[in-house]
């Protein structure tokens, strides 16, 4: 079967038996197609040709042409994830890297404001306007929930039951979970929703929590400069990312006693291994406070 016709099936079947987001479909496809383009020029058109010469070799040109450890890592979990379904799927008779390992880079630990940070940063838009309370009700629920951007800005106002103090999101591959809401953030979107959220609506029927002036739902890219705008506004020096905010709640909570196992679930993290990372910021910590306080340290 052709490469290309074969990764679309692998998409289709990403989309409809495992149910994952635009935006992973978006990737696995463009990592895919640079390695069909790679197979193409060394004349390798089949599935059923590609093997682990091939694949080591798209991963050298990867690496001398200065791609990021990380970026080359994903790629190679597209094409593996791939020919497993090839596999399963019968299309080519066995998975030419079924047997094979590859090092894996070093885990980078993400990077987090500390508590400090975290309060200027939320404190930086002014309530006293729609626009500044809608983005502190959205800091604030970032912060008091560690949602991911993407399940942010997709929130519904039926996903929020104030009384109860939860938070419903659908993460990755469609799963839900629900995450409880604190009630300083609770009281900010009680506020935003009854003084602001209808004016931003400007009579437009949409069932999203968070709008922008013309009624829509937020993006990622204008989540993205709004918080960077709060951020220097702050006078954080730190690179921020949305993504800084998520890290932020997971590594405050650890620090204070939080289990991993509560913590993966509020994360929606399939894998434990996944939550693992942030053992390591704690244990940072941890260093840093036996320091400045043992007397023998």
């Amino acid at each position: 079967m052709d490469i290309n016709i074969a990764i679309q099936q692998f998409l289709d079947w990403l989309a409809v038996e495992r149910g994952l987001s635009d935006h992973t479909i978006a990737s696995y496809s463009k990592d895919l197609v640079q390695f069909a383009e790679f197979a193409s020029k060394h004349n390798v058109a089949d599935a059923s040709r590609i093997d682990e010469e091939l694949v080591k070799s798209f991963l050298s040109q990867l690496k001398r042409n200065r791609y990021a450890a990380t970026s080359v890592a994903r790629k190679l979990s597209a094409i593996r994830s791939f020919l497993k379904f090839l596999t399963a799927e019968r299309i080519v008779g066995r998975n030419p890297l079924a047997l094979v390992t590859f090092s894996r880079p070093a885990r980078r630990l993400p990077k987090s404001l500390d508590v400090d940070e975290v309060a200027r940063l939320l404190h930086a838009p002014d309530v006293h306007t729609d626009l500044g309370l809608r983005d502190r009700a959205m800091l604030e629920t970032l912060y008091a929930t560690g949602l991911r951007v993407s399940e942010l800005i997709s929130l519904r106002v039926s996903d929020v039951n104030l009384d109860a103090g939860f938070v419903r999101c659908v993460g990755k591959g469609g799963k839900e979970r629900l995450v409880p809401l604190g009630e300083v953030a609770g009281g900010f979107i009680a506020l935003y929703t009854s003084e602001v959220r209808e004016r931003l609506a400007g009579g437009r029927s949409t069932e999203y929590l968070f709008l922008t002036t013309q009624g829509r739902p937020m993006s990622r890219v204008m989540f993205w400069k709004i918080i960077k705008k709060y951020a220097r506004a702050a006078g954080i020096t730190k690179e921020i990312t949305p993504h800084t905010l998520r890290h932020s709640f997971a590594t405050h909570l650890l620090e204070r006693g939080a289990d991993l196992r509560s913590l993966q679930e509020m994360l929606g993290h399939a894998n434990i291994a996944t939550t693992q990372i942030y053992t390591h910021v704690s244990r940072d910590h941890l260093r840093e406070v036996y320091r400045e306080t043992h007397p023998r340290a």
